[in-house]
């Protein structure tokens, strides 16, 4: 077996043309994140990003998209964004993960999204990633979320026909072209990520970059969509998400706090989910986490996996004591609600503080111009 290190810019079409037909082999529901474009769009920004490219008795069987840091740790490309990460390998292919490893000039390749069919193994623990099932139409997913979640369909119908009449008529957009409606949902979410004390993801101009190269791309097999929800002209809610032509990757949801009590995300959801059945999509991937309205809009979940392959190597052992203790807390908290509840709401504490701080410094430094 023969394994090619390469920088994505690298790969020829004949090369990609491989990628894809080894991913439409494995399966015809085919994450964005799998796909080749969204490696090659990472690694225009990051100089980072490698494929490892494998060949056995001369044929390609194999790609492997990571991204190197430092001390020969890898992660998966764009780490922390992807709600979907695995190798794309022929069926049936065997692995040496040493040999792998060694030839990318990695200790260690930590996930946290993989496949949950790759490397079952390597698997600390696997989690429940909420999807939106629409194979059989959205008429058959509307008609499960009034079966199982009836008061939450019931109350977004009627929220629906409310903000239509106090604040104008209700529009939607699917797959607007519109850049100025996605550095507005950016804002907001943006604005979400400090006021819940979370990690804003935006304030790394390079993840502005990337989302705006996304949504600029656009191919019959993948694309950024941008979906919003607008009140006569003025937007109250959005979704930036990824599209392969099966599988709509769910992203960057957020909406204008001034409506929130209309709840515009689940309108939202609702209306993208029509649209995006009748283009095709057959399922909208939420991703992995304890969110209450992913649970509310889901009506089936697929697996993904945590763990990592390692050699045995010192920077290994090293990664495994710094990186082990942290992940096993995190863990223990997701899975716990008694311990899970009040972390979200210690966050969330945390983010109104730290907004409020955040006033006053510019408050004062405002006076004093």
């Amino acid at each position: 077996m023969k394994i090619t290190v390469v920088q994505p810019k690298e790969l020829g079409s004949a090369e990609l043309d491989t990628w894809r037909r080894l991913l439409r082999e494995s399966t015809d529901l085919i994450s964005p994140f799998l796909c080749p474009e969204f490696t090659i769009i990472v690694g225009r920004l990051r100089s980072d990003v490698r494929v490892a490219v494998i060949e056995d008795a001369g044929d390609i069987v194999g790609f492997f998209p990571f991204q190197r840091h430092p001390f020969g740790v890898g992660k998966p490309v764009g780490a922390g964004l992807t709600d979907a990460q695995g190798m794309i390998l022929a069926r049936d292919l065997e692995l040496d993960v040493n040999e792998l490893l060694q030839a990318c000039g990695l200790s260690v390749w930590e996930f946290d999204h993989l496949l949950p069919d790759q490397f079952p193994g390597h698997h600390a623990s696997r989690h429940p990633s909420p999807i939106m099932d629409l194979r059989d139409g959205y008429e058959a997913y509307a008609d499960t979320i009034k079966r199982e979640s009836g008061k939450t369909y019931r109350t977004t119908q009627y929220k629906t026909r409310k903000i239509a009449r106090d604040h104008g008529v209700l529009h939607h957009d699917y797959g607007t072209r519109d850049l100025a409606a996605l550095r507005t949902l950016i804002g907001w979410k943006s604005e979400q990520y400090r006021r819940t004390g979370r990690t804003d993801r935006f304030a790394h101009p390079w993840i502005v970059q990337l989302v705006e190269d996304l949504f600029h791309t656009r191919t019959p097999t993948f694309a950024g969509v941008l979906d919003m929800l607008w009140v006569d002209d003025r937007p109250v809610a959005g979704h930036f998400g990824l599209r392969s032509d099966t599988v709509l990757a769910g992203w960057f949801p957020a909406y204008d706090t001034a409506f929130a009590v209309y709840s515009p995300g689940l309108i939202q959801h609702l209306a993208m989910a029509r649209e995006a059945a009748e283009r095709g999509i057959r399922v909208i991937d939420m991703g992995r986490g304890e969110k209450e309205y992913k649970e509310k809009l889901k009506n089936g979940q697929w697996q993904v996996a945590e763990g990592r392959l390692a050699r045995p190597t010192v920077g290994a052992g090293l990664h495994w004591l710094l990186r082990a203790p942290v992940r096993g807390a995190r863990r223990t908290v997701l899975a716990s609600p008694s311990l899970r509840v009040p972390a979200d709401r210690m966050l969330k504490t945390y983010g109104r503080l730290r907004s409020r701080l955040s006033s006053t410094v510019h408050d004062r430094a405002s006076s004093s111009r």
